[in-house]
C-alpha cells in the first residue's frame, strides 16, 4: 500500500466501543478523515449491554446495602404503625425500575459519546462492517444486507468486542439461564441466583445481587473465587460473601443447566444438583471477529479467533490494527481506550509509548473492589508489605472492615512495583500507585507524599512509610 500525503489519511474503524471511538477523537484530533462504522450504538456492548449497566448495577446494590449497614453507624429508619409504636420498614427493590434507568443511563451516554465525535468531525455510518482487502471496507446498512457502502482506507481499525461464551449445554434463553447482557430484562430481583463462573463477571454479578436481596449460589470451577489474583484480596471477598449469605461451591463445574419452567436446574460434574429461580451463565467470551474478512486480507488470528496485535495495537498487516476484546491483549475497556489512541498515533506518526501490561490499573467492581496495578507475584525480586484497612481512622469512621493496601516493591532500590487495594472505591485508591508505578517512585518517595487526614488514601502513605528501610534482601 502507498499513501499519498498530498490528502487527508483516511481512517475507517469497525466497532465503535471504548477502543473505536478513542481512536476516532485520535484521528479527528491529527486532522484525519475518520469514518467509524458501528452497528448497535456508539460506545457498543460496553456502553449498552456492559460495562456501564453492570457498574450502574452495582451502585445501586451497594445504595442498597449502605441503607441496611446504616443502623451500625447509629442511623436508623422507622415509620409509625397505628398504635403510634416505630416500626422499621424495610429495604424494597424495585428492579424494573432499576433496570429502566440503566438501560436509560446507557443509551444517554452512547448519545453523548455520538455528539462527542460528530463535534470533532468523524463520520459515522451504522451498519455491519467487513474488511474487503487491506485498504477498504464495506457496510452493510440496508436490512438483511440489501444496501451497501464501500469506504477506502489508508489505516483499518477493527474493534469488534466479544460476545459472551454459550456452552451447548447451558443454552441461554433470555428467561431463565441469561447471559450478562440479559440479565437487564428482568423485573424483579431473582429469589435464588446461580451463578456460574467466578471470574470477574459471576463475582460481580454475585455481589450485586447478594446486596440485592436474592439468595446466590456461585458456581467455581476453581479454588478460589477470582482465580489468577491475589489470593488475599479473593479471601477477603469469600469472606464477605460467606458472611452475606451467599453459598461458594468451589472445584465445581456445571455440566448442564435448564429451564424447568418455574425455575432452573444446574447439574454439576460430580452427578449433584443445584436448583434455582434463575442461572447466570459468566463463563467467558468470544471474539466477534467470525465473518470479518480478516483472514483474506491477511490479518493473523489465534485459534481461539483473537486478533493478534503487538504493542501498538498493529496486526500482522502494516495498516491494519485492532483494539479491544477481540484482541489477544487484556479485555479491558481502559485497555481498549488506551490502545485505540496508540494505534491511531502509530498509524499517523505520532510519538507512542508501547503497551506495558504491568502498567495497567484494573479493578473488580464487587463490595468491596478490588484493585491491582503492577507485578504483585514476583516473590523473586520484590518485597510486599499489607496494612489492614481496618487500621485507618476514615475507614473506622465509615464502618469499614473488610480490606487493605498492598504494596510491592524491589528489594534493592525500594521502587514500587505493585500494588492491591481491598476497599470501597478502590478503583479510585489504586491511582497514585499506578502513578508511583509508571514513574517509578520508591516507597520513600511516596511516602513523603501529603495526604489528607483522616483518608482512606493515607493507607497507601502508610503502607511506604512502613516500608522504609527495605534492605537488600527484601526485609523490612
Amino acid at each position: 500500500m502507498t499513501f499519498d500525503f498530498a490528502r487527508k489519511q483516511r481512517i475507517a474503524i469497525i466497532g465503535g466501543g471504548p477502543g473505536g471511538y478513542e481512536a476516532a477523537l485520535a484521528g479527528a484530533q491529527l486532522g484525519a478523515d475518520v469514518t467509524l462504522v458501528e452497528s448497535t450504538g456508539v460506545g457498543g456492548s460496553a456502553v449498552l449491554t456492559d460495562v456501564v449497566p453492570s457498574k450502574t448495577l452495582i451502585a445501586t446494590a451497594d445504595a442498597a446495602r449502605a441503607i441496611e449497614d446504616a443502623g451500625e453507624l447509629g442511623v436508623q429508619f422507622f415509620a409509625r404503625g397505628d398504635s403510634g409504636r416505630p416500626l422499621k420498614p424495610e429495604v424494597a427493590i424495585n428492579l424494573l425500575a432499576i433496570n429502566k434507568r440503566i438501560l436509560a443511563l446507557a443509551g444517554q451516554q452512547s448519545e453523548d459519546m455520538r455528539e462527542r465525535l460528530i463535534e470533532a468531525g468523524v463520520s459515522i455510518i451504522s451498519g455491519h462492517g467487513r474488511l474487503e482487502g487491506d485498504d477498504a471496507i464495506v457496510v452493510s446498512t440496508g436490512p438483511e444486507g440489501t444496501d451497501f457502502d464501500r469506504i477506502e482506507a489508508d489505516t483499518i481499525i477493527v474493534s469488534v468486542g466479544a460476545s459472551p461464551r454459550e456452552l451447548p449445554t447451558a443454552k441461554p434463553d433470555g428467561e431463565r439461564v441469561l447471559t450478562w447482557k440479559q440479565m437487564y430484562n428482568m423485573s424483579s430481583v431473582p429469589e435464588h441466583l446461580i451463578v456460574v463462573g467466578s471470574g470477574v463477571t459471576g463475582a460481580e454479578f454475585a455481589s450485586a445481587y447478594m446486596n440485592l436481596g436474592s439468595k446466590v449460589t456461585l458456581v467455581s470451577s476453581r479454588e478460589q473465587v477470582l482465580p489468577g489474583e491475589d489470593p488475599d484480596a479473593a479471601k477477603v471477598l469469600e469472606n464477605v460473601f460467606t458472611r452475606g449469605g451467599m453459598t461458594l461451591l468451589a472445584k465445581s463445574r456445571a455440566e448442564r443447566v435448564e429451564n424447568t419452567g418455574d425455575g432452573v436446574v444446574a447439574t454439576l460434574s460430580d452427578g449433584s444438583t443445584v436448583e434455582g429461580s434463575h442461572c447466570l451463565m459468566a463463563v467467558g467470551g468470544v471474539p466477534n471477529t467470525k465473518d470479518l474478512g480478516l483472514e483474506g486480507a491477511g490479518v493473523q488470528l489465534a485459534d481461539s479467533g483473537h486478533i493478534l496485535v503487538n504493542k501498538v495495537g498493529r496486526t500482522s498487516v502494516p495498516n491494519i490494527y485492532a483494539v479491544g476484546d477481540c484482541t489477544n491483549l487484556v479485555p479491558l475497556a481502559s485497555v481498549s481506550s488506551m490502545l485505540g489512541r496508540t494505534a491511531v498515533f502509530h498509524a499517523m506518526g505520532d510519538a507512542v509509548i508501547p503497551f506495558a501490561k504491568h502498567k495497567i490499573a484494573s479493578n473488580i467492581f464487587t463490595s468491596p473492589e478490588i484493585a491491582t496495578v503492577g507485578w504483585t507475584n514476583d516473590a523473586r525480586h520484590s518485597v510486599e508489605l499489607k496494612l489492614d484497612l481496618e487500621e485507618n481512622p476514615r475507614a473506622k469512621m465509615m464502618g469499614v472492615k473488610d480490606g487493605f493496601v498492598k504494596l510491592f516493591a524491589r528489594d534493592h532500590s525500594g521502587t514500587i512495583v505493585g500494588g492491591v487495594v481491598v476497599a470501597p472505591k478502590a478503583s479510585e485508591l489504586i491511582f497514585p500507585i499506578a502513578m508511583a508505578v509508571e514513574r517509578r517512585l520508591t516507597v520513600d518517595q511516596v511516602a513523603r507524599v501529603f495526604t489528607a487526614y483522616p483518608s482512606l488514601a493515607g493507607s497507601v502513605t502508610d503502607a511506604a512509610r512502613a516500608m522504609h528501610g527495605v534492605d537488600l534482601r527484601g526485609e523490612a
